[in-house]
């Protein structure tokens, strides 16, 4: 390993106190098995049973609030939101606040060819994601999903990182990419934990540039498929600084829809260096110097930042709940949410952009 990421490894312990929630409904039309995990009991406001007991009808709204400088507020009340279900106000009925939420995440990677350049960074930005968000205690739980040509479950619904981790040291890159194929059987094929989808809630999360060549379904379709599970995706985008991707816009849709984001960890490797073509240099006007492990570095604090911005984002949101008070719809109409926060107006809000009343 080089000294780059043997540093990227050793702030290990500044991640590990940065642990997860996320964001879901149980998966509609599918009966998939529960994972035989005792989950701890919700900590909660109101009653303990809550998480067992929610109402098909109850909207589950994960939210996350920054200031006008991108930093997350993390003080607010009940009383400084207001959640609008079609345009019309809602009784907030369950807040909270509170961080170490259960939950369960789905690590999507993307193994095709477009990422062999720099694999081996990636792989260690998933084990990073992997020992941050699996900490080995029982309300949090993951999978892991690799995609190429197709779409693969490498590793069932798990408590134990290291189960995850033994098939994520063992992926190889090649082939297209089925991202969207990925994602249903994120929805569909993995085996549930007790107590989803209120608690643990579930998050996907996508390392890849989101370009798909491959699969058999659609980004519509699958959209609506986390939709209706109330699922929220991020990504940490492999995109490299000075490209693009046409798949960047569909990872784009995927995450803000569902109330998530995508960080770009090489698009800002280059931020910091200037003036680097009008400095000539016998090896070439290279922005890093050749040879002195700049350019490693730059990629390994960049990923270290994108995983923890992840990490840190699941865990400082707040997660509300509601109880429509118009239920007299069609099962399949998809219904808008805004949420506001009056009292700052300059704060940017993030939350899924709506959801499908659930069809028993």
């Amino acid at each position: 390993m080089c000294p780059a990421m043997k540093d990227f490894m050793k702030r290990r312990d500044f991640l590990a106190s940065v642990v997860p929630a996320a964001a879901v409904v149980p998966a509609v039309g599918t009966a998939l098995p529960l994972l035989a995990t005792a989950q701890e009991k919700p900590a909660a406001r109101g009653k303990q049973s809550d998480a067992l007991t929610a109402s098909v009808s109850e909207v589950i709204v994960p939210v996350t609030v920054t200031d006008d400088k991108g930093r997350f507020v993390g003080d607010l009340e009940v009383s400084d939101f207001q959640i609008y279900d079609e345009n019309k106000l809602q009784k907030i009925q369950y807040f909270s606040r509170e961080r170490s939420q259960p939950v369960v995440v789905g690590f999507l990677v993307d193994q095709s060819n477009a990422n062999r350049l720099q694999w081996k960074k990636f792989q260690e930005a998933v084990e990073e994601l992997v020992f941050t968000l699996l900490p080995g205690q029982p309300k949090y739980a993951g999978y892991l999903i690799g995609y190429s040509s197709d779409a693969e479950l490498l590793a069932n619904t798990t408590t134990d990182a290291e189960k995850v981790l033994e098939k994520v040291r063992k992926m190889k890159p090649g082939g297209g990419a089925a991202l969207y194929d990925a994602v249903y059987i994120a929805c569909t094929s993995r085996t549930l934990v007790k107590g989803e989808p209120v608690e643990p809630r579930r998050i996907i999360v996508v390392v890849g540039d989101g370009h798909d060549n491959a699969s058999k379904k659609s980004l519509e379709e699958v959209l609506e498929l986390a939709q209706r599970n109330l699922v929220t995706i991020y990504g940490v985008s492999t995109t490299a600084f000075g490209f693009g991707s046409e798949g960047e816009k569909n990872l784009t849709k995927l995450a803000e829809e569902t109330g998530g984001k995508v960080e770009y960890p090489l698009q800002g490797v280059y931020k910091d260096v200037s003036g680097y073509l009008s400095t000539p240099s016998d090896e070439g006007n290279y922005a890093l110097k050749v040879g002195t492990g700049g350019y490693a570095s730059a990629i390994a604090q960049s990923l270290f930042k994108s995983v923890a911005n992840v990490t840190g984002e699941i865990t400082t949101q707040y997660i509300m709940r509601y109880t429509p008070d118009n239920t007299d719809v069609k099962p399949k109409i998809f219904r808008k949410i805004r949420v506001e926060v009056p009292r700052f107006p300059t704060a940017k809000v993030r939350a899924r952009t709506g959801y499908y009343p659930y069809n028993p």
